[in-house]
């Protein structure tokens, strides 16, 4: 019964943090701490910071931590799988209605739409760094 807490626990972790991995430790909190009472306050605190320490997704490290705290290695990777699945489901599912509509004209209209914000936003992230490396220039 705790592994069916934990792997729908971290379904809906998976399905509703939307914005990256530090949206995701509220929901982690609310759910483990919150509902089910399964850690502290204290203990969920210092597993979010061994998660943040470590490389990789926030929202995957907190999920691999609480699953070991809580219930071994079977609560790893079903708390793993749990966040994880949902994303691979959407992506899925796109991808399927991707390439059954992809020579539909309207499709690549959109698509074709979308290019220049993709590239706008891309630069966006890159365009801080190179007037640093000008500033440090001159």
């Amino acid at each position: 019964m705790l592994l069916i807490k934990l792997f729908i626990a971290f379904i809906q972790v998976g399905l509703f943090s939307v914005g990256g991995g530090y949206a995701a430790i509220p929901l982690i909190q609310e759910q483990i701490v919150n509902i089910y009472g399964l850690m502290t306050l204290g203990e969920f605190s210092d597993l979010i910071t061994v998660a943040e320490m470590t490389p990789g997704p926030i929202s995957i490290n907190s999920a691999t931590f609480v699953g070991m705290r809580i219930a071994g290695i079977p609560g790893v990777l079903l708390c793993t799988l749990g966040c994880i699945i949902p994303s691979f489901i959407i992506c899925l599912t796109l991808a399927h209605f991707y390439y059954k509509y992809r020579n539909v004209n309207g499709v690549q209209i959109v698509l074709g739409a979308m290019r220049p914000a993709v590239v706008a936003l891309s630069l966006r992230q890159v365009l801080p760094f190179f007037y640093w490396v000008s500033s440090k220039l001159n």
